[in-house]
């Protein structure tokens, strides 16, 4: 699905194609969410998870300049070749 079609999604929609479709990368603690960053195609999609209200609060295509870009990169370990 291009990201074009994704973004238009409701929230519910997003849902269903990000957990038939989408590829599970990182997760990290941000502020009051737990983001999780999903590989849909050839963009990266971010789901915010409130712990305290117990919901997805929103789902978004990431931003590629990002200050989370950092937090994410730091979670990823690279095998040596």
């Amino acid at each position: 699905m291009i990201w074009n079609d994704f973004k238009q999604l409701n929230i519910k929609d997003k849902i269903s194609v990000l957990y038939e479709s989408g590829t599970f990368i990182v997760a990290i603690r941000y502020y009051k969410y737990k983001v999780n960053l999903y590989l849909m195609d050839n963009y990266f999609v971010e789901v915010f998870f409130n712990h305290k209200l117990d919901m997805i609060e929103k789902i978004e295509i990431m931003d590629r300049n990002t200050t989370r870009l950092k937090f994410y990169t730091d979670q990823i370990k690279l095998t040596s070749l």
